[in-house]
């Protein structure tokens, strides 16, 4: 199966929400440490407006759902996803990161549309579903799928793709899209 290339198709499935898992061995009093000093770093820079990044209340000590070991989970809207997945890659020190997007489908979320920073760990994915809708988040934020932000229009990304295409021109080392592609 192809990737779809309909950009309509394409930016109504786009991910607008984020979790990030932060994993420790419970019973590793260093990690656990680790973990929770990651945790109060992150909920500083957001205090301080460096991203918005909402860690869940609740620090498992122990494994829960199709988490095998202790875990705490960050919640974040697309708006701040490069910066909060900048930050963890450069400070999680020794610490496994899962990291899935929040759709409808949480067993595919955490299964096949996963991403690890570090070593990942074997998930019991028996104990995830699908829903009707994706959950929604914090929607008090307004980001994310509950973001009341105006979208770019169809015609304002055609013309700011085909920008984009017209100034990579002079760059070699850039590839070309494919000339039935580009939209003029």
């Amino acid at each position: 199966m192809s990737p779809p290339i309909d950009l309509q198709e394409v930016l109504e499935s786009e991910i607008k929400e984020w979790h990030f898992h932060i994993y420790f061995h419970q019973k590793n009093e260093q990690e656990h440490q680790a973990a929770l000093q990651l945790r109060d770093a992150v909920l500083r820079l957001r205090r301080d407006g460096a991203f918005v990044a909402v860690p869940l209340w609740r620090v498992n000590l122990a494994p829960i759902g199709p988490h095998p070991v202790g875990s705490y989970e960050i919640w974040c809207p697309s708006e701040s996803f490069a910066s909060v997945f900048s930050y963890l890659c450069m400070n999680r020190g020794d610490l496994s990161v899962l990291v899935h997007p929040l759709t409808k489908e949480e067993r595919k979320d955490h299964e096949v549309r996963n991403a690890w920073i570090g070593p990942s760990f074997p998930l019991d994915l028996s104990v995830l579903s699908e829903s009707e809708t994706v959950p929604l988040q914090y929607p008090s934020l307004k980001l994310g799928y509950s973001s009341e932000s105006p979208q770019l229009s169809l015609e304002a990304r055609k013309r700011l793709g085909a920008n984009v295409e017209r100034t990579l021109e002079g760059e070699k080392e850039a590839a070309k899209a494919p000339l039935d592609l580009i939209m003029l």
